[in-house]
């Protein structure tokens, strides 16, 4: 058992660190224009690992089981609020808060602001 825990740890980890570490080598934006354009590419990059669970149709959570919500699709605020509220910890689930608690005020606009512009198919 300790193996499986241990394995499942690394899954979750790996993704948070290299997530981490881009947020902290992005260089800062000289313009208006280019603050728009790198923070619509930062969100796209920032949110890649967000579609590994919220990008499959029909995936479930092993347990507790239940239907992970699809992102695309989803209002800029409440996705805003649903990352903010998983990093203060007034949502509960250990995945997601650990992600939240990874990004930056700046990253969870970006991809609040990316996931929000997408269209769903």
């Amino acid at each position: 058992m300790r193996l499986i825990l241990t394995t499942a740890s690394l899954v979750l980890a790996l993704p948070l660190a290299a997530l981490a570490q881009f947020a902290a080598n992005r260089p800062a934006s000289a313009s208006p224009d280019a603050a728009s354009a790198s923070s619509q590419a930062d969100g796209a990059s920032l949110a890649y690992t967000c579609r590994g669970c919220h990008g499959i149709a029909g995936y479930k959570n092993a347990y507790p089981s239940y239907r992970v919500p699809k992102l695309v699709g989803q209002s800029e605020v409440y996705l805003r609020n649903a990352l903010n509220e998983y990093r203060q910890g007034k949502r509960q689930h250990p995945t997601m808060q650990a992600q939240a608690q990874s990004f930056s005020e700046a990253d969870i606009n970006a991809i609040a602001a990316y996931l929000a512009s997408l269209k769903s198919k």
